[in-house]
């Protein structure tokens, strides 16, 4: 059980990875959805940086390298709570999570994956467009500054600030994610890029 809750914040780490979720969230239909029903968005990216979670019951925070292709990723995590080196990578229909204490577990999205590994879910595949200063569906509610940037997001359960270091930034150095539970806690991941690469 204890390995099982190390993998769950690693993992939550990860996708961003990455990300956060609990066992009191409860998914959006519409996110399960909406990709079937929208046609493919071209991501190509690379993002280095930390990430930090903090849910009702455990926080921590590890080193990420994430690369995106289109569909395809695959992110690295170091530094999560002594689990070691955990390995991410998925394409559609294939996603597996990788490290010496736990071997590999597949799934078929990366929602799944983190499902299937520690029973929470968490919001994964909008995190792709959140990092580019983009909403994953028609629906969100968006705030923008006096530059037209998007300052916040608010879609599929999550409240996200995105953060820019200066005036000259076009896509965030941090974004910042809450989701607030029906126990009025609240879950949070902060993201912060520290070095970009877009192709």
């Amino acid at each position: 059980m204890r390995l099982i809750t190390k993998l769950s914040l690693a993992c939550i780490m990860g996708n961003i990875l990455i990300l956060s979720g609990c066992q009191n969230y409860v998914q959006p239909q519409q996110a399960v959805h909406k990709l079937a029903s929208e046609p493919a968005k071209k991501n190509t990216f690379q993002l280095d940086g930390k990430i930090g979670v903090r849910t009702a019951e455990q926080s921590g925070s590890a080193f990420f390298t994430w690369a995106q292709q289109d569909n395809y990723f695959n992110i690295d995590l170091t530094g999560a709570l002594g689990i070691g080196k955990t390995h991410i990578e998925g394409q559609p229909g294939q996603v597996t999570l990788t490290s010496a204490k736990t071997g590999t577990i597949s799934a078929s999205s990366p929602e799944e994956l983190l499902e299937k590994a520690t029973g929470w879910q968490t919001p994964i595949t909008d995190l792709v467009q959140w990092v580019q200063a983009k909403t994953a569906t028609n629906t969100a509610q968006t705030t923008t500054d006096s530059k037209n940037r998007l300052t916040n997001i608010v879609e599929d359960g999550w409240n996200v600030s995105l953060i820019y270091n200066d005036e000259t930034q076009t896509l965030p150095n941090k974004l910042v994610l809450k989701q607030v539970l029906p126990n009025e806690q609240e879950n949070r991941i902060t993201m912060v890029i520290q070095n970009r690469t877009m192709n």
